[in-house]
């Protein structure tokens, strides 16, 4: 049984050495394959070319670079040393890359491209400590320029692969050897905190804090695949999310497939590829579930009227079938025969139209996610209520999971077996949880709190920052995730929002943005919300337009204008939207009074990764509220 990561490849390679575990796009940009007993000589190749240039165990290696073969390579083979990576991805900033490489000690950083390098050296006066820099693309001569300057050299990654397969030809079972010297407690990863909040702070994993998960993710209840199967792999592979769910696909045998979260080429990847697995940020079934409605709204007439009633028949339907069989989140005693006694009938009636929808309709849609496709696992933040029904009722299996950085990152994932609709599941069996109040106190399953961890995935601690660490993790090894969460009759877990994100208003209520904002989501006309209001007497917005919705619906209505800016402050749009946030955030809706919309600011400039967002695509409340200044104090002026 494997105590590290490299190997778990070790033990793939074994078993099965011909079965692909990468593949990825050639000059022709078709998929190639690449075996598991490939990938084991490569990262032996790399760990033995590094280990030429120095790095040894416990040192600290850059890793800068987006989704690829290569990083995995890299990753697996540094940590096949005893080092650690260091990584982050090409939309990190100049600032953010100083930062992180400095205070991680990197001497050696592993990075893309000439843009990369550009952008490492332009900081090289804050990254005294920067010798080599290792490229995975030939680079330019502006770049090979700027890093002679600065008094860096530059290595192509395949000659640091050449120099170690020439070493361990005269060095055989060497590297093999410094493969099996590792232990569970060896640091292999210090991922900076995306930086919701401020400063990146660096988590530090252990190889045992990514392990102890893999027994209970593989089996047939969660990420289950067979030796050969594909998983479709499109977010930021350095980001712990998308890490962990490659070790569970590449511990069962199965391979790595690289795309984009691009539309057209997802689309296209996933026709080619057919994966079985596809693991996505809740950003990325949105923008499938908006592509399938817009397609089916530009074919119109019978078919995208069909659509929409089949729709709303079967999400009647499975509503029904969550209720009466239990899939529905329970705080107590759920009178069932009650629930059955007066849902039987509909349940029944409905039945038939939804079998039918699923013929008709629902099937066409699943065949798009290919034919062997069996699940899709939504991770990096909250799955909105709207997307998740839509995908349960046709039929297209979702796990959401949750977890941080910090434990590494699963706490709890939805069981594909045994769904429960409106939670995350319950707890990994490794793990303990509870949910505390503001002074600690373990409160009853119902009750809100903050949702506390303890188990064999929670982090080392920040790296050289132990008083942040002892913040977070008391000295009975409870971590505190600062998210507010209740427990479920049965132990599942519903999350509520970040305690950090918690509005106060001036009446001293305290409101959680986050259930606003997916409610406000639902409507097809706007892209994206966030709610605002901290010490104000009511809430606002902004409001991000989906902009070909409005562009239709100002084509349908005759509604001239000169460009989008325009179209977007007309009375018209502006009224249209003021009614959908009306009919979705109300008493009937569920919502309190004060939770109400007072006002509300248009924006036509989409959020981007590394400004708005962080890079598993959450909103960065901090960032918003100095970008909007102006437009958030003017909704409170008025």
């Amino acid at each position: 049984m494997y105590q590290t990561l490299p190997q778990i490849i070790r033990d793939m390679k074994n078993a099965h050495p011909d079965v692909a575990a990468q593949y990825s796009k050639n000059e022709a940009k078709e998929f190639e394959p690449v075996s598991f007993s490939e990938l084991w000589e490569t990262q032996l190749n790399v760990a033995a070319g590094l280990q030429k240039l120095g790095v040894k165990r416990g040192d600290h290696v850059g890793l800068i670079s987006d989704n690829r073969k290569e990083w995995q390579q890299s990753s697996m083979g540094i940590m096949s040393l005893g080092a650690a990576d260091v990584p982050r991805g090409c939309d990190a900033s100049e600032k953010d890359l100083a930062y992180i490489l400095s205070f991680a000690d990197c001497s050696v950083v592993i990075t893309e491209n000439s843009n990369q390098v550009l952008k490492i050296m332009n900081s090289k006066d804050k990254m005294p400590q920067l010798k080599i820099l290792i490229v995975f693309e030939e680079i330019t001569d502006e770049a090979a320029a700027v890093a002679k300057k600065g008094g860096v050299e530059i290595m192509p990654f395949a000659k640091v692969v050449a120099d170690g397969c020439e070493w361990r030809k005269s060095h055989e079972g060497a590297m093999e050897a410094e493969v099996e010297k590792g232990t569970g407690e060896d640091v292999c990863t210090i991922i900076f905190t995306s930086g919701t909040t401020g400063e990146p702070k660096g988590v530090m994993l252990m190889h045992r804090n990514f392990i102890a998960q893999l027994g209970q993710l593989d089996d047939k209840d969660n990420i289950y695949c067979q030796p050969g199967d594909k998983c479709l792999c499109v977010l930021p592979v350095w980001h712990v999310f998308e890490r962990l769910c490659e070790y569970v696909i590449l511990s069962q045998a199965s391979a790595l497939c690289y795309s984009k979260p691009v539309g057209s080429i997802l689309i296209a990847d996933l026709a080619k590829i057919n994966p079985q697995i596809f693991p996505a940020v809740p950003r990325v079934f949105e923008a499938l579930y908006d592509g399938i409605y817009r397609a089916m709204k530009k074919t119109g007439g019978a078919t995208f009227a069909a659509f929409k009633f089949f729709v709303a028949v079967g999400k009647f339907n499975r509503r029904l079938d969550r209720h009466m069989f239990r899939k529905q989140a329970r705080n107590g005693y759920d009178f069932i025969i009650c629930k059955w006694i007066a849902f039987i009938i509909p349940y029944l009636l409905t039945l038939p139209l939804y079998k039918l929808g699923d013929k008709l309709v629902f099937s066409k849609i699943r065949a798009k996610m290919g034919t062997g496709f069996h699940i899709g696992v939504s991770g990096g933040g909250a799955l909105p209520p709207a997307i998740d029904e839509f995908f349960w009722t046709v039929g297209i299996t979702l796990l959401e999971g949750y977890g941080l950085t910090e434990t590494a990152p699963v706490v709890a994932v939805r069981q594909n077996t045994k769904p429960v609709f409106g939670t995350i599941g319950r707890c990994l069996k490794c793990l303990e949880i509870r949910v505390v109040d503001d002074d600690g106190n373990v409160v009853k399953n119902g009750v809100r709190g903050e949702l506390q961890v303890k188990g064999p995935t929670v982090m080392k601690g920040y790296y050289k920052r132990d008083d942040l660490t002892e913040k977070v993790i008391d000295k009975d090894g409870w971590f505190s995730t600062g998210d507010i969460a209740f427990l479920t009759v049965n132990d599942e877990i519903c999350l509520r929002g970040r305690k950090k994100d918690t509005i106060v208003l001036r009446g001293g209520e305290n409101v959680e943005p986050l259930p606003l904002e997916m409610k406000l989501s639902e409507s097809h006309y706007i892209g994206t919300a966030v709610v605002v209001g901290q010490d104000e007497r009511q809430l606002g917005a902004l409001i991000i337009p989906a902009k070909e919705e409005i562009e239709t619906f100002a084509k349908e209505n005759n509604i001239i204008y000169n460009d989008y800016e325009e179209l977007c402050q007309s009375q018209e749009i502006r009224s249209l939207l003021e009614g959908e946030i009306s009919t979705l955030i109300n008493k009937k809706t569920g919502f309190r009074p004060f939770e109400i919309i007072g006002n509300f600011a248009i924006l036509t400039k989409d959020f981007e990764v590394g400004v708005e967002l962080s890079a598993k695509q959450e909103i960065m409340r901090y960032r918003i509220n100095e970008i909007y200044a102006k437009e958030i104090k003017k909704l409170f002026a008025e």
